[in-house]
């Protein structure tokens, strides 16, 4: 009876503090288990990265962002290739295994290679593609292993595990580094990727055991390989205007991201590398701290109570306010909290109610079309905002005060996107405008 008692109170307190049913235990610890691993596996190299970033100059990155799309296009393309010749339950952990692998290149590479610059900067734009990539099949896997009303209420939870193994990689990275040296930082990435494979594997047999969500696929077998068209994805999403209004949404957070990123870079290039990185290093400290918080007691019950529209509006209004503050005060200390609270909004409660957006439509364009617009759009927003900003910081002088302006004018367009995915979402004629484009996608 005590047994019985003690795990009754046990999934009372998961309940309410995460949301979680008693069912769904097993798949949450292991999704979150997930995450957490792919999470503290880039964010190791992560400040390295940035902190390299400072000595590019403005072109130089704008550089390497265009390089990071071209290699972009090149990798999803590949990946839409392998779901379509690779039953999913291979496809899936495959794509971990080829990152490992490449990882495991790359540090051979830097104890061979003489050119130290040529190094930095394809490590940069490898990282940068890895940044990206993972997170999205990771996203798009847990789109399609919970329902619905399951990620209403759990994603946000999982959101939680991106910040805490991005806390702990940084803390790996410094207790390791001194020890066993940078470039072996590599090889502990690589070999963190291998984790996931077998998690991947369990959480296949608890969708029809324990979570019984295999009914949402209508019919679709994880056992077969998706439709033939490697570029599927490509034409899904040109085809559908819900797929498209995302896309919309991606472009113009990134556009703000780019912005506050380059004018950081900027502001923080008259310091050496070692401050540097610490500025980095503290700024990815306290952005993951406020967001576990944050996504752990907060996100779910936003989305279930406030509804997806406001969870989806919430970041481009307080990034209007926020705005306001850093006209007031143009400094670098009032642009680093500003990015900060930025990406707490983002990873907290964005992100999370941004990947709930894919819970609807179908698996093929969950995952060959999501990676177009998490990965290919992302970073052909990246490259053209990047090229922007170096043409009007170069040419008119932009300074913190223009980059404001600009910022608050996104925003704004930022939210009426927000507000329109959100009806869209929870109205009943998405899935059959999804569902349409995708057969036009198909030739079906």
């Amino acid at each position: 009876m005590s047994d019985a008692n003690s795990s009754s109170r046990l999934a009372s307190v998961l309940k309410w503090t995460a949301n979680i049913e008693r069912n769904e235990l097993p798949a949450v610890l292991l999704s979150f288990l997930f995450v957490f691993v792919l999470m503290t596996a880039y964010s190791i190299l992560k400040p390295v990265r940035d902190a390299l970033g400072g000595d590019f100059g403005n072109v130089g990155l704008s550089v390497a962002w265009t390089a990071n799309f071209v290699l972009s296009v090149i990798a999803v393309s590949a990946y839409g290739a392998l779901l379509s010749y690779v039953r999913f339950r291979i496809a899936v952990p495959a794509v971990y295994a080829f990152f490992a692998l490449t990882f495991l290149g790359l540090y051979i590479a830097t104890t061979h290679m003489e050119n130290p610059l040529l190094i930095n900067k394809g490590f940069y734009v490898w990282v940068s593609v890895f940044s990206l990539f993972h997170l999205s099949v990771f996203w798009a896997f847990m789109a399609d292993l919970f329902d619905k009303p399951q990620a209403k209420r759990l994603f946000g939870l999982f959101a939680a595990g991106t910040s805490a193994g991005a806390l702990a990689g940084p803390a790996f990275t410094s207790l390791l580094v001194d020890a066993i040296g940078a470039k072996s930082l590599i090889l502990v990435s690589s070999g963190l990727l291998l984790v996931p494979i077998p998690i991947i594997l369990v959480l296949e047999r608890l969708r029809t055991t324990s979570l019984q969500t295999e009914h949402q696929h209508r019919g679709v077998s994880g056992q077969i390989a998706m439709g033939r068209n490697p570029f599927a994805g490509f034409s899904m999403f040109l085809t559908s205007r819900y797929l498209l209004m995302i896309g919309v949404f991606i472009v113009l957070y990134v556009t703000i991201n780019t912005f506050v990123y380059f004018e950081l870079q900027h502001l923080t290039g008259e310091y050496g590398l070692n401050t540097r990185t610490k500025i980095w290093a503290w700024i990815e400290i306290g952005t993951n701290v406020l967001t576990l918080l944050t996504a752990v007691f907060v996100t779910g019950r936003i989305v279930l109570k406030l509804g997806l529209r406001t969870a989806l509006a919430m970041m481009p209004v307080l990034v209007a306010v926020g705005v306001l503050v850093l006209l007031a005060s143009p400094t670098l200390l009032v642009l680093a909290m500003f990015q900060v609270l930025r990406r707490v909004g983002n990873y907290a409660v964005t992100r999370p109610s941004r990947e709930m957006l894919f819970t609807i439509i179908g698996r093929e364009a969950r995952f060959k079309a999501k990676p177009v617009i998490d990965i290919v759009l992302y970073r052909g927003g990246d490259m053209l905002t990047a090229w922007m900003f170096t043409l009007l910081s170069t040419t008119l002088g932009i300074g913190l005060s223009g980059v404001a302006i600009v910022i608050s004018g996104v925003a704004a367009l930022w939210a009426l996107v927000a507000l329109y995915l959100g009806k869209a979402y929870e109205s009943d004629t998405v899935d059959s405008d999804t569902r349409q484009s995708g057969e036009l996608a198909n030739g079906t």
